[in-house]
């Protein structure tokens, strides 16, 4: 049937509604999308993750709170990460590894067949994720997960050599905030930018995703703003006097002065300061009103001087206008002020022990309101030290990576702010040297020299001896190098050293200074390493023993809501990757996740020991492959079972009312001695019931690890926890439950 036609009037009265109608909905529309761009959907979803326990391949257990003692506060962690794989070409991929085993003399063959072409980029191995490129986000969740697990406060993104990556980081950034939003934790983001002039990085970071404010809760802060290294020297709009021709010494029990009048607030006074290309030289500035009579503003010492460095005193908030005096004293070693003979700076007057004198110095004034402005004041600024031998050469400097014994990096107040702690450096002696040249300081370099014992390379001696000095420093921040380097570029000459082939950041595994996982040789080794040493930095919490209740295995869970404590997992991290590869024909493919483990329980009494676990949504079949797999270590040791486990429960003949308890059996991934123990599952949540006479436990007060694993491949490796399914809790960790006495018994 046709409708009746409507009025005008009608007509226009539906049109206006259709019309708020959609500019409602389009609203609702931006409101979503705006906060799922920059706000977590839901309250964070404390995993505890800092009270799970794991014992690496070299059987060392990670520290607990007995241990380490409780969190500490103003600890923080940074890692070195980065973004440009990919970005530069997918030739290859060429593996050192696998070329150097498959023709030992490969470095004397330059042209060999299995190298690729010169300034291409070649992998040093291959990680536990393959040849992963930097904008697949299956990787980057994994990535977000690992390092929140163990600690780590900021990944801080390579971009010293000026390209900034948007493609890269913007896809890590997508894929935290999805993290975040399912409750989970990431590492925030900042940018160590190139050593020199950062200004055209900076500014494209500053115009691209800062000033935008794209994911601000993503971004570290330090000292209340988003922090950035980077010289802040470059962002200052300056006035001054930067002619000079010759450099005044500054002798012992003297002092060098320049006095200048300036009309506008300034927010730092610097000069240029040469060392005659000696090391070790120190000075003191000073700063004055009026003249080198007048009250003084600031007082500071400068340290390990480069050779013609800007030493720079800065203030906040800024001075006022008016006239002042910079003065230098106290020399240490040898070191000058470059002047000019010449009086050319109006504005102001030279002084020679506080006596007027001819000519003027060199002078930086950085005055406020200018085009740099805001960007100067949004960052916290530290400058970067590129050097792994110097040190800082004044306040407010960020090391990067250093050889042993590193520097402590201070702040304007005098504080320990920072330290760097390294995998591996690639120095040779006391020079920069590529990662191929022989005596780098690789992996198992340490005490003088490198540990060439066939083992060696497992136990990171090099990293342990960094830790061991950053441990006993205890600064506020430490900068790990680093997380996922992988690549370095095939050369044949660098700093004046020419070899056949060269690779100067990372070489191989014994060369190369990633912390990530890789497959095969040292594993997760590094990793558990980290978090050992990031525990002893920060302190950890304690871990309550169970509240035990009386537990029916019926399938209702009501007697389990008083047990304690309740053990977590991430929310939303089933594993899901499907993205292309390292070259042009590869593909990653896993969709193994399945089962959203969320919590789990543990309780006892005289006879059982029981097991809780809830899902995010509801259980699939029982009768499916590798369902809910239940991994038990009930005698704590390591040493003995399957990384350590000595039974799995729902391997084999599972039903919805029971299941199978299994031992190990033998060496490796062998189970046997089934033993039959009742089960219930409704919904989302699945408990049962394991006599303590079938595990062992046979008194009390005792203590039980314990793993829950869906659709994971059962292939025997520790990296199956890590690349397939859900784990609970991740990777080669495992719950801790502490069953006490109980009372009356």
């Amino acid at each position: 049937m046709n409708k009746p036609s409507q009025t005008p009037r009608g007509a226009e009265r539906e049109r206006r509604r259709f019309a708020r109608l959609g500019l409602l909905f389009l609203l609702c529309a931006i409101a979503r999308a705006s906060s799922a761009d920059v706000m977590p959907l839901s309250q964070p979803w404390d995993t505890f993750s800092d009270t799970w326990v794991a014992t690496d391949a070299l059987g060392r257990s990670l520290p607990t709170h007995e241990q380490v003692g409780p969190p500490r506060a103003n600890k923080f962690v940074g890692i070195f990460y980065f973004l440009w794989f990919g970005q530069h070409g997918q030739a290859g991929p060429f593996d050192n590894t696998k070329i150097l085993a498959a023709d030992p003399q490969a470095m004397t063959k330059p042209d060999s067949s299995l190298w690729g072409p010169l300034h291409v980029p070649h992998h040093w191995g291959e990680s536990v994720f393959g040849y992963y490129v930097s904008d697949d986000e299956g990787v980057i969740r994994k990535h977000a997960q690992m390092l929140a697990d163990a600690g780590v406060d900021a990944v801080i993104f390579d971009v010293t050599n000026g390209a900034t990556y948007p493609q890269s980081y913007r896809a890590l950034l997508r894929a935290f905030a999805e993290v975040r939003r399912n409750g989970g934790r990431t590492p925030q983001i900042a940018f160590l930018c190139p050593f020199g002039d950062p200004s055209k990085v900076v500014a494209e970071l500053w115009a691209h995703l800062y000033q935008p404010g794209y994911h601000p809760e993503l971004w570290f802060r330090w000292e209340g703003k988003p922090f950035i290294l980077a010289d802040p020297a470059y962002f200052d709009d300056v006035e001054g006097m930067e002619k000079h021709s010759t450099p005044a010494p500054l002798r012992t029990g003297h002092s060098l002065g320049q006095s200048f009048k300036v009309d506008k607030p300034f927010s730092a006074v610097a000069g240029s300061f040469p060392t005659w290309k000696t090391t070790n030289a120190a000075v003191t500035l000073t700063l004055f009103r009026e003249d080198p009579q007048g009250e003084r503003v600031i007082k500071q010492r400068f340290e390990n001087i480069a050779d013609n460095g800007l030493l720079t005193l800065r203030f906040d908030p800024p001075q006022a206008p008016g006239c002042y005096c910079l003065e230098a004293s106290a020399p240490q070693g040898r070191v000058g002020w470059w002047s000019d003979s010449k009086d050319s700076f109006a504005n102001g007057q030279a002084f020679t022990d506080r006596v007027p004198a001819a000519g003027d110095r060199t002078l930086r004034i950085c005055v406020t309101g200018g085009r740099n402005t805001p960007m100067r004041n949004f960052f916290t600024f530290r400058k970067p030290q590129p050097s792994y031998f110097q040190g800082p050469a004044g306040p407010d400097q960020w090391s990067w990576l250093e050889v042993f014994p590193q520097h402590v990096f201070k702040n304007s107040r005098g504080e320990k702010e920072m330290m760097s702690v390294g995998v591996a450096q690639n120095a040779v002696g006391n020079r920069l040297g590529s990662m191929s040249e022989a005596d780098t300081k690789s992996r198992s370099f340490h005490h003088g020299a490198v540990d060439r014992s066939p083992r060696a390379v497992q136990c990171g001696l090099n990293f342990a001896e960094q830790w061991e000095r950053a441990l006993q420093e205890d600064p506020q921040f430490l900068f790990i190098t680093g997380w996922n380097e992988w690549i370095a570029y095939r050369l044949n000459e660098f700093g004046g050293v020419k070899q056949p082939v060269m690779f100067v950041d990372e070489f191989d595994q014994e060369h190369s200074r990633d912390v990530e996982p890789m497959q095969g040789g040292h594993g997760d080794n590094y990793f558990y390493q980290m978090i050992a040493n990031i525990r002893r930095f920060k302190g950890v919490r304690p871990l309550p023993s169970v509240r035990s209740r009386p537990i029916q295995i019926d399938g209702r869970f009501d007697d389990w809501r008083d047990v304690a404590p309740e053990f977590r997992d991430d929310i939303g991290d089933p594993v899901r990757r499907d993205h292309p590869g390292w070259g042009k024909s590869s593909r990653y493919v896993n969709r193994t996740g399945r089962n959203d483990i969320i919590a789990a329980k543990a309780s006892y009494d005289g006879l059982n020991v029981y097991f809780y676990v809830r899902t995010r949504e509801p259980l699939s079949p029982c009768t499916d492959p590798n369902w809910m797999l239940l991994f038990i270590d009930a005698d704590r040791n390591p040493n003995n079972g399957w990384l350590g486990y000595d039974f799995v429960v729902n391997r084999t003949n599972v039903s919805p009312q029971s299941t199978t308890l299994e031992r190990h059996q033998g060496n490796g991934y062998h189970w046997g001695s089934p033993v039959r123990i009742e089960s219930q599952m409704t919904g989302n949540e699945l408990e049962l019931a394991i006599p303590r006479a079938a595990l062992g436990i046979t008194n009390l007060p005792a203590t039980i690890d314990f793993k829950w694993a869906d659709n994971i491949r059962q292939t025997g490796d520790w990296s199956d926890f890590t690349l397939n399914g859900d784990v609970a809790p991740n990777d080669r960790f495992n719950y801790r439950a502490r069953l006490e006495r109980i009372p009356g018994k």
